[in-house]
C-alpha cells in the first residue's frame, strides 16, 4: 500500500543532503552512462569494419597482375604478369576447394552509357557468370549474366538501379532495350542494386566477359581472377591460395616468392583477423563496462554507508517512539532504491541520446551506426540499483537491531 508520509520523509531527507545525495546519484549515472558509451562505439566501430566486407563474398580470393620483382629462371625482374582466359579455365579445372570462379576485364573511366538523350560516364565491367554471387549483388529485375550469355558472346548488360534512374526517365522499364556502349548497343537483361550501396558499385555495368574483350580489343586477356572456396577454414584457403600462386607461378614464369609479380587477397584470412579483432574489442568493452559498473557499486555502497551512519541517531529515535526495525531499513531501502533508480535512468537516457546524436552527425568507412544493447545498459542499472539497496540493507540492519539507548549516544 502506498504510505504518503514514509515517500514526503524520504524527498525531505534528500532535500536536506542534496550533496550527498548528489554524489549517490552522479556515481550510477556516470557509470551507466560510460558502459553505454562505450559498447555503442565498440559497437560502431564493429558495424563500421564489417561493412568493408559486404561488398564482396567473405571466402573469396582475389589475385591481379602484377610486376615481378625478382630475377627467376634467367629472366631479369620488371616483367609485366598478364593472366588470360587460359589461366582461369587452368585454375577451374586443377584447384581443388574451389567452389566459384570468374575473370574481371574492366575499362575504368572515359565510358558513354547512352540511351536516347540520356547519357553518363561509368565504368564497365566484363565478368563470368559467378561474379554476381562473388560481389553479393541483388537482382531486381530481369536477370544476371550467364552461361549462355558468356559462350555465345551476346552484347548483353546488367546495369545498377543508379544508372537505370540516369538514363530510362519517368518509370520507363529498361528491361529488353538497348543502350549504348561506347557506342556500341547492347541490351538490358537486368538491373542490380548492391546491397552496401557503395558508389563505385552503383556507378557500374556489366557485360558477358567475352563481349567486353571482343568489342573493347583485349583479345583472351583478363586483368584479375576471383574464386571462393565455399566454407573452408583459414589453413584451407591458405593451402588454396598457396596452390593458386604455384600454379600460375609455373604458367608465367615467376619467383613463387615474389609478392610483387602477381598481387593476392584472401578476404577469409583477412575476415578471420578482423573477428579477432571483434573479439578483442568486445573483452575490452567489457572489461571497462564491468569496472565502470564496479566503480558504481563501491561508490554507491560507501555513501550509503555513510547515509546510515549519519542517521544512527535517527534510528535510536524512531525506535524509541515505537519504529519496527523492519520500518527502519524498509525506509533507508527506499531512499536507496529511489536515488539509484533515477540516476541510473538519466544515465541511460544521456548515453542513448549521445549515441543517437552521434550517429546522425558521424559516418565513416570504419564507424558506422552506434547503438546499445538495451538490454544489457537496463540489466546493468538494475545492478546497481540492487547493489545500492544492498549497500543500505546491511548497514541499516545492523543499526536498527540496536538498542534505542546505544543509538542515541551515537556521534
Amino acid at each position: 500500500m502506498f504510505d504518503l508520509d514514509k515517500w514526503q520523509e524520504i524527498f525531505s531527507t534528500i532535500e536536506k543532503n542534496k550533496l550527498r545525495t548528489f554524489l549517490t546519484g552522479f556515481s550510477v549515472a556516470w557509470g551507466i552512462f560510460m558502459l553505454i558509451i562505450l559498447q555503442g562505439s565498440g559497437i560502431g566501430l564493429q558495424n563500421g569494419i564489417s561493412n568493408e566486407f559486404r561488398s564482396s563474398a567473405t571466402n573469396a580470393i582475389w589475385m591481379w597482375n602484377g610486376q615481378t620483382s625478382k630475377p627467376h629462371a634467367g629472366m631479369q625482374p620488371g616483367r609485366s604478369i598478364q593472366m588470360t582466359n587460359e589461366d582461369y579455365e587452368y585454375l577451374s579445372k586443377t584447384v581443388s576447394g574451389v567452389e566459384l570462379i570468374s575473370s574481371r576485364y574492366q575499362i575504368w573511366s572515359g565510358n558513354t552509357v547512352s540511351y536516347k538523350n540520356e547519357f553518363g560516364s561509368y565504368s564497365i565491367r566484363g565478368i563470368h557468370p559467378d561474379y554476381g554471387t562473388v560481389e553479393k549483388l541483388t537482382v531486381v529485375e530481369g536477370r544476371f549474366i550467364n552461361d549462355k550469355d558468356q559462350n555465345e558472346v551476346r552484347k548483353s548488360v546488367v546495369i545498377s538501379t543508379k544508372v537505370k534512374e540516369a538514363l530510362f526517365k519517368n518509370g520507363e522499364s529498361a528491361l529488353g532495350k538497348y543502350i549504348h556502349v561506347n557506342g556500341i548497343p547492347f541490351q538490358v537483361i537486368g538491373v542490380f542494386n548492391d546491397d552496401d550501396g557503395r558508389d563505385d558499385n552503383m556507378q557500374l555495368v556489366y557485360v558477358p566477359l567475352s563481349a567486353a574483350q571482343r568489342v573493347f580489343g583485349a583479345g583472351r586477356n583478363v586483368q584479375g581472377i576471383v574464386v571462393t572456396v565455399g566454407d573452408a577454414n583459414e589453413e584451407e584457403a591458405k593451402r588454396i591460395e598457396n596452390d593458386i600462386k604455384s600454379k600460375l607461378a609455373a604458367r608465367h614464369h615467376f619467383d613463387v616468392s615474389d609478392e610483387r609479380a602477381m598481387f593476392f587477397w584472401n578476404s577469409v584470412e583477412e575476415f578471420q583477423k578482423f573477428k579477432k579483432l571483434f573479439a578483442s574489442i568486445s573483452m575490452f568493452i567489457w572489461v571497462i563496462g564491468i569496472g565502470t559498473i564496479i566503480a558504481g557499486v563501491v561508490g554507491v555502497s560507501n555513501i550509503m554507508m555513510i547515509v546510515v551512519k549519519d542517521r544512527t541517531k535517527e534510528i535510536g529515535i524512531r525506535k524509541a517512539m515505537g519504529a519496527t526495525p523492519g520500518s527502519i531499513v524498509s525506509l533507508i531501502m527506499q531512499e536507496a532504491i529511489l536515488i539509484t533508480g533515477f540516476a541510473g535512468y538519466i544515465g541511460l537516457v544521456l548515453g542513448v541520446g549521445l549515441l543517437e546524436l552521434i550517429s546522425k552527425n558521424i559516418d565513416t568507412p570504419f564507424f558506422r551506426q552506434p547503438e546499445v544493447n538495451i538490454q544489457i545498459a537496463v540489466g546493468a542499472t538494475i545492478l546497481l540499483i540492487v547493489a545500492g539497496a544492498l549497500a543500505g540493507f546491511i548497514p541499516a540492519r545492523r543499526a536498527a537491531s540496536i538498542r534505542p539507548i546505544e543509538a542515541l549516544r551515537d556521534e
